[in-house]
């Protein structure tokens, strides 16, 4: 059975209630854009119209306002389920060990939401030294990026994720823009730990001659997407810990040349921990909410053409 995204349907719900776009993107923490295309997103889906343009501004069509009216119930049966739930079910406390990238650049966006779901959960997020490192002994599950090989662990692969250059418009537009790949070393590369990403980008962009060694290097993926955004250089970053800074601008993707990472987000943790009930409700979760930015990513590319 089809149902969907609740991102959706709580955009459509927030928009019934407020009337305007922008106020629903402020009670929801979104962009307007975000807002405008989840409900365009759910139009394509259900197959029929929910908006109207009214001079300006947007309305609901009447069989907009119906369905909007049914999504509504519907979000209050699921919230009061939750509830029941938490009143009945999880609680205790759950350690998250994730990679500092993860963690502000797309996790702490929704992690609310989980914590909403189960509010008897007194949840705690730590950040590793090192990407691939599960041995914290305080954590409860890991999130990890990593080749998948941990001896002796439970190991469940999240997203696979690919690399392209990211810069900031004002660096492009700086710079002249970008009329072929080997433009980038114009600018300083931006590198985490290793110049890996780049030279592999660069043999597949066929670049002669190239000197990835050049740049700057950073040990958290925080610090290079600040220096991009700042124009300070060229990143190397992947779609879903990016897409909040392509949606708002303060990123842009120069070219669609993109390397497969050879490494992925897995979710780790001790075999004995595994079918802890907390761990299996962060882990439902979890997967819900990556599935819903892959869609969101899949359609984004398919309006972009």
């Amino acid at each position: 059975m089809w149902v969907p995204s609740t991102q959706a349907l709580r955009a459509l719900d927030s928009f019934a209630r407020h009337g305007s776009v922008w106020r629903a993107a402020d009670e929801l923490h979104l962009t307007r854009s975000a807002v405008s295309h989840q409900l365009r997103l759910l139009e394509r889906e259900l197959g029929f119209e929910l908006l109207r343009r009214v001079g300006k501004g947007v309305e609901l069509t009447p069989r907009g306002r119906r369905y909007a009216h049914q999504v509504r119930k519907a979000l209050a049966t699921l919230s009061e389920a939750g509830q029941d739930q938490a009143a009945n079910g999880l609680g205790g406390s759950f350690a998250l060990s994730c990679t500092s990238g993860f963690a502000s650049l797309w996790l702490c966006t929704h992690i609310a939401e989980f914590q909403s779901m189960h509010p008897g959960v007194s949840l705690t997020l730590l950040t590793p030294r090192r990407l691939d490192d599960v041995s914290n002994p305080d954590a409860d599950a890991f999130i990890a990026f990593g080749d998948g090989a941990w001896s002796n662990k439970a190991v469940e692969l999240l997203c696979e994720i690919s690399f392209s250059p990211l810069c900031s418009p004002t660096l492009l537009n700086k710079l002249g823009g970008f009329s072929k790949p080997a433009d980038v070393l114009k600018a300083n590369l931006l590198h985490l730990g290793d110049t890996e990403d780049w030279s592999r980008w660069l043999a597949l962009a066929r670049v002669e001659n190239p000197d990835p060694e050049g740049g700057i290097f950073f040990s958290d993926m925080n610090l290079v997407f600040s220096a991009a955004i700042a124009g300070q250089g060229i990143a190397m970053g992947d779609e879903l810990t990016s897409r909040s800074a392509l949606n708002e601008g303060r990123l842009v993707k120069p070219f669609d040349l993109a390397i497969k990472s050879p490494r992925s987000y897995f979710l780790v943790s001790e075999p004995s921990r595994a079918d802890h009930p907390v761990l299996r409700a962060f882990a439902q979760w979890l997967r819900s909410r990556l599935s819903e930015a892959e869609t969101t990513a899949r359609s984004e590319y398919v309006l972009a053409f």
